[in-house]
């Protein structure tokens, strides 16, 4: 038993040394100065000064005048606020200590009362660079109200479309609704714009007015553009009564195209030949014995005389042969009943 004592307590005392040389030996292994070393959450949360980027912005108008006063807003990826400021009299502003990302730039105001602001835009931020952006801000449009009217009774008319533009450029097409009107928006592209208007669509029973019209507006104006049109010219029809009018429905005929029958296959024109025959003693009428008239006969190869101008001609001639057939049938008549009183007196004798 004396000697199970003695083992249990020189083993005691083994593990008393361990345990005694173990904490001896810790001390001994820090006793070296050491600094906390940062975690990587710290680190990335901390960004150098060396990496920081900016952005730079200038905003002018179309005509290339600066716009001081306009407003910007920065967010970052996140949705939060960057940054904001203001154009100076130059036009522009600055963005600095910006991390390096993606940011959202939106322009609040443009400062001018003759300028709209331009849509959001994604702006990249570079370590240790800067940005430079150039705002251009467009001008308000111009409103424009047209009005389509009757010339002479100044009555408003629906159904009327114009084209509207500048240069060769159709910009609007407007057509007007039941009260003879129509409205739409013009893009401005200075302080005073030059456009024109085109009627392409006349209202009903009306004619296109064809000269085209210009009118000047500035930004965010109010315009009224007011097109006349005249009624269409209307041609008077036949009374169907059959009552004669005034006006003529016919050209009058002239000399030389009267129609005659030409038989089934159409109507041919008489001819218009007006030249007037040489004297020819062979025309002069022939007697016979008994000195009656003999009809004259036409020369060989030649054409009738016909026409407007050679009818009294015609007329006149036949109206002397008939007299003068009429005088010699007559005087023949008188010789045959005096030529059996003379025979008889001579047989008497």
């Amino acid at each position: 038993m004396h000697a199970r004592i003695a083992r249990s307590a020189v083993r005691s005392a083994a593990l008393v040394a361990a345990v005694t040389g173990t904490l001896t030996w810790a001390p001994a292994a820090t006793a070296q100065p050491s600094e906390p070393t940062p975690s990587s959450t710290t680190s990335a949360s901390q960004t150098p000064a060396a990496d920081a980027g900016s952005v730079a912005i200038t905003t002018n108008d179309a005509a290339g005048d600066a716009l001081p006063g306009a407003g910007f807003l920065l967010l970052d990826a996140t949705g939060q606020e960057a940054g904001r400021g203001t154009t100076d009299a130059q036009g522009k502003v600055l963005f600095n200590e910006l991390a390096p990302g993606v940011y959202r730039l939106k322009e609040t105001s443009s400062g001018s009362p003759l300028h709209d602001v331009v849509a959001d835009q994604d702006v990249i931020v570079t370590p240790g660079a800067t940005t430079r952006l150039t705002i251009t801000d467009p001008f308000k449009a111009a409103t424009v109200l047209l009005q389509v009217k009757d010339e002479k009774t100044g009555k408003f008319l629906p159904g009327a479309t114009v084209n509207i533009g500048n240069g060769d450029k159709i910009l609007l097409v407007l057509t007007t609704g039941p009260t003879g009107t129509a409205g739409g928006e013009l893009p401005v592209t200075s302080r005073s714009t030059t456009f024109w208007v085109k009627q392409i669509k006349a209202p009903a029973g009306y004619d296109i007015y064809k000269p085209a019209k210009t009118f000047t507006a500035g930004p965010g104006a109010l315009v009224t553009v007011t097109v006349t049109t005249a009624k269409t010219a209307t041609v008077p029809k036949p009374d169907p009564s059959g009552k004669p009018t005034d006006k003529p429905t016919a050209a009058p005929s002239t000399p030389g195209s009267t129609p005659s029958d030409g038989g089934p296959g159409g109507s041919t024109t008489s001819p218009t030949h007006t030249s007037t025959p040489a004297a020819d003693s062979s025309l002069a009428p022939a007697t016979d014995p008994r000195n009656n008239a003999v009809p004259p006969t036409a020369p060989v190869g030649s054409l009738a005389r016909t026409g407007a101008g050679s009818t009294p001609w015609v007329l006149g001639g036949s109206g002397l042969l008939v007299a003068a057939g009429g005088a010699t049938i007559l005087g023949a008549r008188r010789r045959r009943t005096t030529e059996p009183e003379q025979n008889n007196e001579a047989e008497s004798n």
